[in-house]
């Protein structure tokens, strides 16, 4: 039988804290955390059509420079 594999930090113990966390959230701990993410500072996550990935990547330089 194949052994799981974890990221580097984790293991069966820290999935099993991860998972009891989200199955014991009420609705309301669930949306609170939810709205928490989008007010926070810092990266995000979008989807973006493929055709238009190389524009983004290009802005995004650009913003850093």
């Amino acid at each position: 039988m194949k052994r799981n594999k974890y990221p580097p930090g984790w293991d069966e113990a820290r999935v099993q804290r991860v998972l009891a966390h989200y199955e014991t959230q009420t609705e309301e701990e669930a949306v609170a955390e939810d709205e928490a993410a989008f007010d926070a500072d810092g990266p995000t996550v979008m989807e973006v059509p493929r055709e238009l990935v190389p524009r983004v990547r290009d802005l995004i330089a650009k913003h850093r420079k």
